[in-house]
């Protein structure tokens, strides 16, 4: 066989490929349901990112207790945005595995939002509130049947 058809067969078997891949993304409009629950996600990430920043800066600017600890703190939350954040991105672009990560971002919020409310004050207590909204309207939105057939979830098959 000569090089130029050990190519063009190499081109053929990557074209049929990527034919597989576009075929096995859902394809159509995005629902209102789908897009509310990405910036919903996105929102979180960000949040979470800037509160990894801010720590970071205090760390490093201001005068925490151990600054070791806030900068290690601060590192783990933004680490810790990237998770929400990549899961919006795929809510955005209809792909079927970010429903997981999504709901993950959800499921952990929950706890987090039972310790702002618990650790008191008026300000912890609404954003333990509007954190617990969020997650589970977002969780609704994920798991509701428009999402999941965008997504091109469906029931398995036995």
């Amino acid at each position: 066989m000569s090089s130029k058809q050990s190519v063009s067969k190499a081109a053929r078997k990557g074209a049929q490929g990527s034919a597989a891949v576009a075929a096995s993304e859902p394809t159509g409009p995005r629902p209102a349901r789908l897009t509310a629950a990405a910036v919903l996600t996105g929102l979180q990430g960000l949040a979470l990112a800037a509160s990894g920043i801010y720590l970071l800066v205090m760390g490093l600017l201001g005068t925490p207790d151990s600054p070791q600890q806030a900068e290690t703190g601060g590192l783990t939350v933004l680490a810790l945005a990237a998770l929400p954040l990549l899961a919006a991105r795929g809510l955005w672009q209809l792909r079927r595995w970010s429903r997981g990560p999504a709901m993950i971002t959800q499921i952990m919020a929950l706890p987090v939002a039972w310790t702002l409310l618990n650790a008191g004050g008026a300000l912890m207590i609404t954003a333990a509130v509007a954190l617990t909204l969020v997650a589970v309207v977002t969780l609704a939105l994920v798991v509701n049947p428009t999402a999941t057939e965008a997504l091109g979830i469906g029931p398995r098959e036995s």
